[in-house]
């Protein structure tokens, strides 16, 4: 195992962690959704929540503010941004409080109390004298609109700090036809001053984030936390197939032109080649036929892909080979296809620095071998976006069967406790590094 810099009981640890899963199920009680959770943007949830939060952000010794985009904010050390003035630069910790429907209880709360019960154990470990022992200021942010539920674009929060929003997202409406502006005002906010939330690279050292692995690897390994290389590029298409609607019963088939065997067809096809490709996943998650008649040969399809790559140019090879692909499909059913990009973004590569603290991190738990395990993220998260501004890390904690987005998304607290830990001695060893 590696040296550990923590100097904290494993007592102490293990009651970090249960407060966390504690309050994973006190976060949980904040829903719209009977039965489940969801918690979306600019909602009355969201404002509960940020509240609540505050309060634990208070209580370990960080002064709190909402910013301009509707994220919470704790912070250690004197704010440029503040009354007290000072330019000291802060590591930033957290991850995000909005859900999908139905979520579990984990995704993105996670890493945001996780990162609290880190910055309550440094206060501990220097004995107060936290700043001078660092060299850098504390920062948790807890994200909103991450997972793009609410008004159907993702990283909104996250966007808003990296300085990246665009105007526009304000036409942007939610399934009751309420515009992101409007929501905004309803909330409290000024639509006029969201560009307040940007942050510059200079008031920033590096975000850190834990979050449940989305998907089975570490459980496969039998290992608890792993270093996130990178976080996946994504691109996301709305495609269109044209044939013919015709009556069921009048219309042999070789007169059909259906769209909707076409489309199928076309949906294996993603399967098959993206089954054949390393790291390469593609899904087609929505599927709808017009007129949708039962006694009506469909003449229309539109379906969605989400194709998603460890680097950029093998996922737009991957799209190249299937646009090919559905060319010869299409082409032998007499049918005619197109396709709208509605998403893109660039993998982003975690900084190898922090990914070194937090292999050392990992080293002084007893969480995983010798070596531990180094994979990217096939999900996105807000480090996507950071990443444009700062260093970003990652930390990942086993996610038992790597079910997630769902109600039986799951983590043990002992791994937890692993990860509290993990995640803390990679603070002070960035520090370390820094100083010598």
């Amino acid at each position: 195992m590696t040296a550990s810099l923590l100097h904290i009981s494993p007592d102490a640890i293990a009651a970090s962690a249960r407060r966390v899963m504690g309050r994973c199920d006190e976060l949980a009680r904040e829903t719209s959704m009977d039965g489940g959770i969801e918690r979306v943007y600019l909602s009355p949830e969201h404002a509960r929540v940020n509240r609540l939060v505050a309060e634990w952000m208070r209580e370990i010794g960080m002064s709190t503010r909402q910013d301009a985009a509707g994220n919470q904010i704790g912070r250690l050390g004197s704010d440029p941004r503040g009354a007290t003035g000072g330019d000291e630069p802060a590591l930033m910790l957290g991850s995000h409080l909005d859900t999908v429907p139905d979520a579990g209880r984990f995704d993105g709360m996670l890493g945001v109390l996780m990162a609290m019960e880190v910055v309550r154990l440094l206060r501990v470990r220097t004995d107060d004298q936290w700043r001078s022992a660092l060299g850098f200021a504390l920062e948790i942010i807890a994200f909103w609109d991450e997972e793009g539920t609410r008004f159907g674009t993702a990283l909104l929060g996250s966007s808003a700090v990296a300085g990246t929003w665009k105007d526009e997202w304000w036409k942007l409406t939610d399934a009751d036809g309420t515009t992101l502006r409007q929501a905004f005002l309803e909330f409290g906010l000024d639509p006029g001053r969201v560009g307040e939330a940007a942050r510059r690279p200079d008031e920033l050292i590096g975000y850190l984030e834990a979050h449940i692995e989305q998907g089975p690897e570490l459980d496969r390994r039998g290992e608890s936390l792993a270093v996130v290389s990178s976080i996946a590029s994504a691109r996301r298409f709305l495609l269109t197939v044209e044939g013919e609607a015709r009556h069921a019963g009048g219309t042999p088939y070789d007169m059909r032109r259906d769209a909707l065997l076409g489309a199928s067809e076309g949906a294996l096809a993603v399967e098959r080649i993206c089954r054949a490709e390393h790291h390469i996943i593609g899904t087609v998650g929505r599927f709808e036929a017009f007129p949708g008649g039962v006694n009506i040969v469909p003449g229309e399809v539109q379906f969605s892909l989400d194709l998603r790559g460890e680097f950029d140019g093998e996922r737009d090879r991957v799209w190249h080979s299937l646009s090919g692909e559905l060319d010869e499909i299409m082409g032998r059913r007499g049918l005619r296809w197109r396709a709208r990009e509605i998403h893109s973004a660039a993998a982003v590569a975690c900084a190898p620095l922090l990914q070194d603290v937090i292999r050392e991190g990992i080293g002084t738990t007893t969480a995983t071998a010798e070596d531990p395990a180094t994979i990217f993220s096939r999900a996105g998260h807000d480090g996507m976006a950071m990443g444009g501004i700062t260093d970003i890390g990652m930390l990942f904690l086993r996610n038992p069967d790597g079910i997630s987005h769902h109600p039986a998304e799951s983590v043990s607290t002992g791994d937890v406790a692993h990860g509290i830990r993990a995640l803390a001695e990679a603070v002070l060893n960035l520090s370390h590094a820094r100083t010598t």
